[in-house]
């Protein structure tokens, strides 16, 4: 069972996911949202980096719980660069000092709620470090209703170059590939929708449904309709992804692209095997 909430913490989103070995179903991919996850599970602390491809969760049984930060926070909170976490899944430990790593790891393990644990670290952590960049809300803003990404730059005042160092650092990839994942995650919220496949296309930013099949093919790693899960009306919204409120799935997963928490200012997630 995968269930989430909006945090405390602005931007970011609480959530759990529990494994049992009677109702393992089929495995669904955590599609790149642009955030990253500071994770619990039974007993170890880790941080999911921000993702450029599907990652495949395992299956075996167990209990996950985790918070996710809205784009372009988690560094200020973790207090790494995220492009050094691309497509990584790490201890805590290979970030933070391990006798601290340890005294928040018995915390989280004996909270009657550890997704609940992870927000209060979370929130004490923000307390303690500057905000985020507040640059960081515009650009994912703007990229998000799909603005030219120069544009974006002439408007936040930077140069190509440096907003592609601040994306780097904020996000672990440039603000191109920034706005493709936005644009998918759009494209995934109207596809499951019931938007036609053509027309969310065109809405999301896409040249038409050839190019949209061909970006959800290289970000997912599996075509468009195999993603939905649909039996073939190409109409039909049903069954996107698992994780999702009101999505029915015998393994339930948190999956980026299955939320709109990402949307600022507020923005799951990863059910993962060892790093």
């Amino acid at each position: 069972m995968y269930v989430e909430r909006a945090s405390r913490l602005p931007g970011a989103v609480v959530w759990s996911r529990t494994i049992e070995a009677s109702t393992a179903g089929p495995v669904h991919p955590v599609l790149p949202d642009g955030c990253m996850d500071l994770l619990w599970n039974e007993g170890r602390l880790l941080v999911a980096g921000p993702d450029t491809r599907a990652y495949v969760p395992g299956t075996a049984p167990a209990h996950w719980a985790g918070i996710r930060f809205g784009p372009g926070t988690a560094p200020t909170y973790l207090g790494v660069p995220a492009h050094e976490l691309r497509d990584r899944r790490v201890d805590l430990t290979d970030l933070w000092p391990a006798a601290t790593v340890r005294r928040l790891t018995a915390r989280v393990s004996t909270a009657p709620d550890p997704a609940t644990a992870l927000e209060e670290t979370a929130l004490e952590r923000a307390a303690d470090v500057p905000p985020p960049d507040p640059l960081l809300r515009h650009l994912v803003a703007a990229l998000d209703t799909g603005h030219p990404v120069a544009a974006t730059a002439d408007e936040l005042g930077l140069g190509a170059r440096q907003l592609h160092r601040r994306s780097l650092a904020a996000f672990g990839y440039g603000p191109k590939t920034l706005a493709r994942v936005l644009r998918l995650q759009r494209a995934l919220a109207l596809a499951r929708a019931g938007v036609p496949f053509a027309e969310t296309a065109a809405r999301s930013g896409y040249a038409d449904q050839a190019h949209l099949a061909r970006d959800v093919k290289e970000l997912a790693g599996i075509p468009l309709r195999q993603l939905l899960g649909r039996a073939g009306q190409a109409g039909s919204g049903a069954g996107l992804c698992a994780g999702l409120s009101g999505a029915k799935r015998s393994t339930p997963l948190p999956s980026g692209s299955c939320t709109t928490a990402y949307r600022w200012p507020q923005k799951a997630s990863h059910g993962l095997s060892s790093p």
